[in-house]
């Protein structure tokens, strides 16, 4: 793309630790890098494939989206520094600089997620993606307002919790953001466990988001719900977007167990 300026882009924040002044280790070392290298690549791919094949209906220029991953300065959040979201805001600036007001796609895990969540207020961006995100209670979610967001958590995931992750959806929705929480059973923090669903689900979000492709239906109805509606009804398992997309079936169960609390308030480790 050298030479051309995009016409919209997704940026993908990887995830860290609780603490960490130390630039992240390089190259295989990365760990939490490593862990985003398939679903910057399956975005990627998805990205290329629908915008080639349909052009671009949402987004002028589809062939230019660019997928990026967001440089860290620091391994951790580190407590009021909040070090990622400085990272994710300056590339965010750059990204302004370089190509305007383009729109924006968040894809974030774990403590990225929660940089990318934090972020969304800048003016580019207009949607955000979780997976497996850090939502510790009391995050602000104003700045979520007028976006679209989706965060998908395992129900097993026992380094960060699917029911955080559902009460900020709730409150998301409440501050103005369209909203929606995908729990995937069976899987974990890591996103080892049922892979292909989460590059899949990703995957579609963005080129949904983007429009290039059709948001599922599911998932679009859950983005209608009024601000006051309950948490447990912006709530989706991952067999009811399926069942939505093959529009099969009438009715989706929205479930409010997401499984039991799993994240220590202050634990500290890998996010």
């Amino acid at each position: 793309m050298a030479g051309r300026s995009p016409s919209a882009a997704v940026l993908i924040l990887h995830g860290g630790y609780e603490t960490g002044l130390a630039p992240p280790a390089p190259g295989v070392m990365n760990l939490p890098g490593l862990r985003m290298l398939p679903i910057a690549r399956a975005v990627a791919r998805a990205v290329r494939v629908e915008s080639g094949a349909r052009g671009a209906t949402g987004v002028r220029g589809g062939s230019r989206i660019r997928v990026r991953t967001v440089r860290y300065t620091r391994r951790g959040w580190n407590g009021t520094r909040a070090d990622p979201l400085h990272d994710a805001v300056a590339a965010l600036d750059a990204l302004r600089q370089e190509a305007g007001d383009i729109p924006v796609v968040l894809v974030g895990h774990s403590m990225g997620a929660r940089a990318a969540l934090h972020a969304a207020g800048h003016p580019l961006v207009r949607s955000v993606v979780g997976l497996a995100p850090w939502c510790p209670p009391g995050d602000p979610v104003t700045q979520l307002a007028g976006r679209d967001v989706v965060l998908l958590h395992s129900t097993r995931d026992r380094v960060t919790s699917p029911q955080a992750s559902q009460s900020l959806t709730a409150r998301a929705r409440r501050a103005g953001a369209r909203t929606c929480l995908v729990t995937i059973p069976g899987s974990d923090h890591a996103m080892l466990r049922r892979a292909p669903a989460w590059h899949h689900l990703t995957s579609t979000l963005v080129t949904g988001l983007l429009g290039l492709t059709p948001v599922p239906d599911r998932i679009g109805t859950a983005f209608g719900l009024p601000p006051g509606a309950p948490a447990s009804e912006g709530t989706l398992s991952l067999d009811a977007v399926h069942r939505g997309r093959d529009g099969r079936t009438a009715r989706t169960e929205m479930r409010g167990g997401v499984g039991r609390p799993t994240m220590r308030a202050g634990c500290a480790g890998r996010w």
